[in-house]
């Protein structure tokens, strides 16, 4: 028989609340992408991933000069030792510090293909070098002189920096992009020169705000250029507050052909705007016909942006036809600014431009503070170690002596001499060609000019102006470094007003101007037709319904459609449906209670007058430029309140008003009886016992009254003939023998 075997103890089971453990661990994870992942410090501008690149460089010894290494390497350095995490992720980000139209001042010089402004991807990193730039040797300056803190890397076999010396104004110089949980950062780059400028007038005026320092930091300056088109005070408001945004704009200018021709050319597109999608999209929307001002366009760039675009006629307005394609493309972008950073590389805060540059110049002292303290260090080290030479040099027969005799002679040569260890040990690791006679002169010399140096540190770390002075003569030197009149440092993003264009005139420009025929059904079905089609009877409707009127407009036209409800609604005849259907519903378009419907509909021309009248027998005259509305909810004109409703409405065309109820009486009287208003009631137009107000219309009185029949058919009488019904606003009138029996006049809007 085989040996029993016990079956294990069970495992301790604890008990956890699901919500208690989703929690703890979703805040872990989110604490993890803010600190670790999304958000840049405040200090260096860096998030873990560029900054480790940058540390894993600096070990591999790529100063700006050097022969270029493999990407690779670099890329299987950092995983290795800093950041285990994907290869791909950690080239990316590389990459992306190395695109010069992606990083205002690179940090990485990359050699081979690293991707283009097109949107193409770089080469694998087996293909690809790099070396660091002069900007992330700026950064990194005194890391090896204990700096800043370092902490254990994620195995502990190794450490690395907790953030960089930063002697470079690189969160707001190069920006920042970056989403965490619950939070996000838009950072986009500046111009280094105009940074240093504020920070210089910080460090004198140390409460400055950052209003004053926008007399320096004029905004953002984007690597790819551009125009930024944003008022004064909104880009003044973003940076005190650290929330905002940038409209920025592509730079172009007109240039002249011959005969008369000329084509507008593009030299520079808004930042993370990749050009080959952007052509696409226009090239889209060309054969969409969304831009008719539009001929063609075409990229004629090589190593600068140059995109040309062709008017479709030489008379159209450039600045018109760039206006449509800011509107309708990515040619005008909005660049956000969100400076949320980390303060301390701890806590996650929404700062102006002031703080932010507060940050870093704090974090510049705090690095000096600890090189001087670690350079103190060092001098003190070496001045124990010459005096314990100079003992020896003044001494040298008894040092050798001891040395031979001796067997510990440490212990004998500190008796001796009364040294400390560390002199000793400097004594007995001396070479003998050391012993030479100049030696004794160069150790006092050396032993002066450190004490000197010590002198001079010691009232550094003594006086916080001294201090303060120090790190502006780094920040002017990053200045000059930087300036204006280098190639790197000349401002690229300029500003200037958007052009105020009539925005009648920009919608227009979007729709190819043609001739059409617009046709309503009595149902309240629209549709237009290509051309002024004369002939509708060819037209087909849907069942139990017919043609209602038709008129002749543009597809730029737009539409007025007075209702029932005493409302005008403004309709695009660009967006009313075409072809060979029945069309739509006019409520398709509009915001229109279900009880109401339109009592008519005409294109909107601007300037004319319009007698509008209820059923209640009341009405006033209005201008048509008070009747447009921009809203699907349409403009009320009349106030009505149900059963009363609007019902009429006549251009006022000359100096009579003929009113016509559903009793067939008629009044004729002067327009001028009438008042004319933006909105309201009105006043009484006709009395009625029993019946209602059926029609207005308005004539002049030298060319008489004119009105159709239901089969279309023309009449007119003159004002001879209309004397029976003369008479005065509010009257009742009389019988209108000769009038249509369907109490309408037919006349529409003219």
């Amino acid at each position: 028989m085989g040996k029993q075997i016990t079956p294990p103890e069970p495992a301790e089971v604890h008990e956890v609340m699901l919500r208690d453990a989703l929690e703890e661990r979703y805040l872990a994870y989110a604490l993890s992408t803010i600190m670790h992942r999304a958000l840049p410090d405040a200090r260096d501008g860096l998030k873990p991933v560029h900054r480790r690149i940058l540390y894993g460089m600096r070990l591999l010894r790529l100063d700006p000069g050097t022969a270029f290494k493999k990407s690779a390497k670099i890329v299987g350095d950092v995983m290795g030792s800093f950041h285990p995490h994907g290869d791909q992720a950690i080239y990316d980000a590389m990459v992306r510090l190395a695109q010069d139209f992606s990083s205002r001042y690179p940090l990485v010089d990359g050699q081979g293909n690293f991707g283009n402004i097109d949107g193409d991807n770089p080469a694998a990193y087996r293909y690809t070098e790099a070396r660091m730039t002069d900007v992330a040797r700026l950064l990194l300056e005194g890391i090896d002189e204990d700096g800043v803190e370092f902490r254990p890397n994620y195995d502990g076999q190794s450490r690395e920096p907790v953030v960089l010396p930063g002697g470079f104004p690189n969160l707001l110089a190069n920006g920042s992009q970056g989403i965490a949980v619950g939070m996000a950062t838009a950072i986009p780059p500046h111009n280094a020169a105009e940074l240093c400028d504020a920070a210089l007038h910080l460090i004198e005026k140390p409460d400055a705000k950052s209003k004053s320092l926008l007399k320096y930091v004029k905004g953002p300056d984007f690597p790819t250029g551009g125009v930024v088109v944003d008022s004064k005070e909104a880009i003044t408001e973003a940076y005190v507050t650290g929330r905002g945004s940038f409209r920025t704009r592509a730079r172009w200018k007109q240039e002249e052909g011959s005969r008369g021709t000329w084509v507008i050319v593009i030299t520079e597109i808004p930042w993370l705007v990749q050009k080959s999608r952007l052509i696409e999209k226009i090239a889209e929307l060309l054969n969409e016909k969304k831009l008719p001002l539009v001929g063609d366009i075409r990229d004629e760039s090589a190593e600068d942006v140059r995109i040309v675009i062709e008017p479709r006629a030489k008379t159209v307005d450039p600045e018109l036809m760039m206006e449509s394609l800011f509107k309708l493309t990515e040619l005008e972008s909005r660049i956000s600014l969100n400076l949320n950073v980390l303060i301390k590389g701890k806590v996650p805060k929404v700062v102006g431009l002031a703080e932010c540059l507060r940050e870093w110049l704090d974090h510049l002292r705090d690095v000096l503070i600890r090189r001087s303290n670690f350079r103190k260090g060092q001098i003190e080290n070496r001045l124990e170690i010459l005096g314990g030479y100079l003992i020896a040099y003044l001494n040298i027969d008894k040092v050798i002596k001891i040395i031979r005799t001796e067997d510990e002679p440490k212990p004998a040569l500190i008796k001796a001499f009364k040294l400390t260890e560390m002199q000793a040990d400097a004594i007995l690791n001396m070479r003998l060609r050391s012993l030479r006679k100049l030696e004794e002169m160069e150790i006092r010399t050396e032993d002066k000019n450190l004490r000197n140096e010590l002198k001079g540190i010691k009232s550094l770390l003594g006086s916080e102006v001294e201090q303060w002075k120090k790190v502006g003569e780094q920040v002017t030197k990053v200045r000059d470094m930087f300036g204006p009149k280098t190639p790197l440092g000349k401002r690229r993003t300029t500003f200037a007003d958007a052009p105020e264009h009539d925005l009648a005139a920009i919608e227009e420009a979007f729709v190819e101007r043609e001739p059409v025929t617009v046709v309503v059904s009595e149902k309240g079905w629209v549709r237009t037709m290509k051309g002024h089609v004369e002939d509708l009877s060819g037209l087909s409707f849907k069942t139990d319904d017919k043609l209602e009127h038709a008129f002749f407009a543009e597809s730029t036209s737009k539409l007025l459609a007075f209702a029932t409800n005493g409302k005008f609604y403004s309709l695009d005849v660009a967006k009313l449906p075409g072809g060979r259907g029945h069309g739509e519903p006019i409520r398709m378009f509009i915001d229109m209670e279900q009880e109401a419907s339109i009592v008519s509909l005409f294109a909107n021309k601007g300037g004319r007058k319009f007698l509008v009248a209820n059923s209640d027998g009341q009405g006033f005259v209005v201008n048509e430029d008070d009747c447009v509305g921009n809203t699907r909810k349409g403009k009320q004109v009349m106030n009505v309140d149900m059963p009363v409703e609007a019902c009429a409405i006549a251009t006022v065309t000359g100096d009579t008003v003929a009113v016509i109820g559903t009793n067939h009486k008629m009044v004729l009287f002067g327009i001028e009886q009438i008042p004319e208003m933006a909105r309201g009631r009105g006043v009484r137009l006709q009395k009625y016992s029993g019946g209602k107000l059926s029609d207005v219309a308005v004539f002049d009185s030298k060319a008489g009254l004119t009105w159709k029949d239901s089969a279309g058919r023309e009449h007119s009488m003159t004002m001879k003939e209309l004397s029976d019904w003369r008479g005065n606003r509010a009257d009742a009138g009389r019988l209108a023998h000769g009038l249509p029996k369907s109490n309408k006049f037919n006349r529409g809007v003219e």
